[in-house]
């Protein structure tokens, strides 16, 4: 079973990881950099009022890619998103990204957060070693 928080903590340390979602029938990713681990659970947020947000409501199917600084090692998570609505989970996250809430509260807009499961997720820490794949 997969560590969330060891799971976080990789995300973290490459800075911005690619997230992927379904919009119709085709694919979008963007660049994501929240991440927290919390009761055994990973958790993510956007934006309520982003088209990230209205697809993962549609099809909560994603996918994130993390390359870490070195260029030989990086993750691959597919996953299930589950929105959290616990205004706990969001005071949380806007005591990791500070900077965010003002911004957020300036105009109106709300925190979308969620977390993963159901997912697998594979380790590559150097491009010639095997690759490790957890469950969570």
């Amino acid at each position: 079973m997969a560590d969330m928080q060891k799971i976080a903590d990789y995300l973290s340390e490459c800075g911005v990881f690619y997230f992927a979602t379904i919009d119709g029938d085709a694919p979008v990713v963007r660049p994501l950099g929240f991440c927290m681990a919390r009761d055994e659970k990973l958790y993510l947020g956007v934006g309520t009022f982003k088209d990230v947000y209205k697809q993962i409501q549609a099809n909560p199917h994603i996918y994130i890619c993390a390359l870490k600084q070195d260029g030989a090692s990086w993750i691959r998570i597919s996953a299930k998103a589950v929105i959290d609505n616990d205004p706990a989970l969001v005071d949380a996250c806007f005591e990791l990204i500070p900077d965010m809430k003002p911004v957020y509260e300036e105009n109106g807009w709300e925190m979308g957060i969620f977390h993963l499961e159901g997912g697998t997720i594979t380790y590559v820490e150097n491009v010639m070693q095997p690759a490790v794949t957890e469950t969570f």
